[in-house]
C-alpha cells in the first residue's frame, strides 16, 4: 500500500506538471465510520471531517485531487455478560482523530457529475476510549463511565483505498459521497488481532 501511494503522489506531481487549471478549496461534512476484521460488536459511530484540497485538471474528463483532512472516526461496542449473579452492559466509544491525506483520480462523466478513486495515508492524532458500564442485581442498577488516552493502543498510520462520487451544483459549490476501506491493521495491543477502519463520508464543498 506505501508503494502505492507513493505512486499516487508521483502522479500527482506529473498532473500538476502538466496542468491545464488548477483550483483550490474546502470541504467538509458528516463521517458514518466503523471498525471491520476480528472485532465483534462493533458498530457505526457519527463523526466529521474538514479540510481544504487542490484539483488539478489534465483535461476536460481527468482531474487528480489532493485533499488534506481532518476526519473524527471511531467505532461504537455493546456487550453484556453476567458475573457473580450480576448482569453487566458495556458500552464503548472509540473515539480515533487522524489527518488524513487522500489522492483522487476523477472522472468527470457529465459537466457536473464525477466518480473518483485512490489510495490515501492516515496519521493518527489522539485516541480516546469511553466507557460506560451498568451493572444490575435485582432492582439494583449501578453505573460507572470511564475515559482514558487510547493512544498506545492503536497504530501511528494507516493506509486506505477511497471509492465514491460527486456532483457539482455550481462552479463553486458540490457534494460528494466517499467510501473508505481501511487496508492496514490500526491494533497495536495485539498484532495478532486485526482491526481496519471504515468509512462512509458525506461531504460538502466549496472550491474558490
Amino acid at each position: 500500500m506505501k508503494k502505492v501511494f507513493l505512486t499516487a503522489v508521483a502522479v500527482f506531481g506529473f498532473a500538476f506538471a502538466n496542468a491545464q487549471e488548477v483550483k483550490y478549496g474546502a470541504k467538509a461534512g458528516l463521517n458514518l465510520s466503523n471498525f471491520a476484521g476480528d472485532l465483534e460488536g462493533a458498530s457505526t459511530k457519527a463523526g466529521f471531517q474538514i479540510g481544504g484540497y487542490a484539483e488539478i485538471k489534465i483535461s476536460d474528463k481527468f482531474a487528480v485531487q489532493p485533499e488534506l483532512l481532518f476526519s473524527a472516526q471511531g467505532a461504537k461496542s455493546k456487550i453484556s455478560y453476567t458475573q457473580l449473579g450480576i448482569s453487566f452492559t458495556e458500552k464503548s466509544t472509540e473515539k480515533l482523530n487522524y489527518l488524513n491525506i487522500p489522492v483522487m483520480a476523477k472522472y468527470y462523466a457529465t459537466e457536473k457529475l464525477y466518480i473518483e478513486a485512490g489510495p490515501q495515508i492516515g496519521f493518527l492524532m489522539s485516541a480516546k476510549s469511553d466507557t460506560e458500564t451498568t451493572g444490575t442485581l435485582g432492582t439494583t442498577t449501578e453505573r460507572t463511565s470511564e475515559s482514558v488516552d487510547a493512544k498506545k493502543y492503536y497504530n501511528s498510520t494507516d493506509f486506505g483505498l477511497n471509492f465514491g462520487f460527486g456532483y457539482n451544483f455550481t462552479e463553486n459549490i458540490g457534494a460528494g459521497v466517499r467510501y473508505t476501506s481501511g487496508l492496514s491493521n490500526i491494533s497495536k495491543d495485539v498484532p495478532s488481532y486485526k482491526v481496519n477502519n471504515t468509512n462512509i463520508a458525506l461531504s460538502v464543498a466549496y472550491t474558490f
